[in-house]
C-alpha cells in the first residue's frame, strides 16, 4: 500500500457544455446518492477517459462506465438518463473491463440522435463515487468544455488516503 496525499485533476470525458450536478434532472444524481461530480450536456457521441487509470466497469447495457484513476478515484461517466432502458441500442463500447487507459483514449460512442429521441435527457453526468476520500473537491468550469483538454474538476485527496492498483 501506498499512502498518497495530493490533488488529481479530471478531465472532461465530453465535448459538451458543464452543468452542476444538481442540475441534473434526476434525483439519483442532483442528491448526489451515487457520489458528488458534475453533468455535461454533450455536444458529440464520442467519450474519452478524463484521467489515466484502468476500467474497472462497463455496464451490460453499455450507457455508463466506470474507472479506478492512477490516484485511486472511482469515476463514473453515466451517457444521459435513463438510457439503461435502451439496451446497448446506440453504444458502441471501445474498451474491455480491466484495460489500462490514458487521458484522451477513446472509451465508448453514441449515437447522440438517437439518445435524444428516445432517452429522458442527454445530459451526462461525471460522478466520482468514491467521494469519501475527497477532502475537497471543486469543480474548474461551467462552461464548454473539450473532451481530454479541458480541466473539469480537482480533487484534493485525504491525507490519511491508502491506494494500491492493481
Amino acid at each position: 500500500m501506498i499512502v498518497w496525499q495530493g490533488e488529481e485533476t479530471i478531465f472532461a470525458p465530453l465535448n459538451g457544455n458543464v452543468i452542476p450536478i444538481e442540475e441534473v434532472p434526476s434525483p439519483t444524481f442532483s442528491h448526489k446518492l451515487l457520489g458528488d461530480g458534475v453533468a455535461i450536456v454533450p455536444s458529440e457521441g464520442k467519450v474519452v477517459s478524463p484521467v489515466d487509470g484502468r476500467v474497472i466497469n462497463i455496464f451490460q447495457s453499455k450507457h455508463a462506465i466506470g474507472l479506478l484513476s492512477s490516484k485511486g478515484l472511482e469515476i463514473l461517466i453515466h451517457i444521459g438518463l435513463e438510457t439503461v432502458l435502451l439496451n446497448g441500442e446506440g453504444f458502441t463500447v471501445h474498451v474491455k473491463k480491466g484495460e489500462r487507459v490514458k487521458k484522451g483514449d477513446l472509451l465508448l460512442s453514441f449515437d447522440l440522435g438517437l439518445i435524444k429521441k428516445k432517452a429522458a435527457s442527454i445530459v451526462t453526468p461525471v460522478i466520482i463515487t468514491n467521494s469519501e476520500v475527497a477532502e475537497n473537491m471543486e469543480p474548474i468550469t461551467y462552461e464548454r468544455c473539450i473532451a481530454g483538454q479541458s480541466a473539469l474538476l480537482q480533487v484534493t485527496m485525504r491525507k490519511s488516503y491508502l491506494f494500491r492498483m492493481k
